[in-house]
């Protein structure tokens, strides 16, 4: 069975979010196993200069390394990342599983993205959008497209 990890900065507070996160989670056991962690975005000035942003972001990274399960295929979420239609998400976590990878780990980061050192050391990028999305709907909004992914690699109904 795919283990499916999706490493989160930030912590998800409002219950329309977390009910929603809840719901795709738990649709995601009939068909592998799934969860969610949740790491602390890293504390910024009121007003950051570049270089804090960039400092925050490198001890966000750490973190998010080291929470990568082992022999894990890393897939950052980032809006310089690949676009692909519902089918063809679903045809690439085929692809990694058949390649053989039984664990798929996907980063989503916090306000101020991804670090460059996430990025490259991630097996594929992927966008959900060219708009920027709030993080917490991102989060809810893969956890939906990964279900989706593998309602249509079962041939389920929920795809249409």
């Amino acid at each position: 069975m795919l283990e499916l990890t999706v490493i989160a900065v930030g912590k998800m507070k409002e219950k329309y979010y977390t009910d929603a996160a809840g719901e795709y989670l738990k649709r995601l056991g009939a068909y592998s196993r799934a969860s969610v962690v949740e790491l602390p975005e890293s504390r910024r000035p009121e007003s950051p200069s570049p270089a804090e942003i960039s400092i925050a972001m490198e001890k966000e990274a750490d973190s998010i390394l080291a929470a990568v399960p082992k022999g894990a295929a890393l897939i950052a979420m980032c809006v310089e990342g690949r676009e692909m239609t519902s089918e063809e998400f679903s045809r690439e976590l085929e692809g990694l599983a058949a390649s053989g990878f039984s664990k798929l780990c996907f980063v989503i980061g916090g306000s101020d993205g991804l670090s460059q050192r996430v990025k490259t050391a991630a097996r594929l990028r992927l966008s959900m959008s060219r708009m920027t999305l709030p993080h917490h709907l991102a989060r809810v909004m893969l956890l939906e497209q990964l279900y989706r992914a593998m309602n249509i690699s079962c041939g389920g109904k929920y795809h249409k």
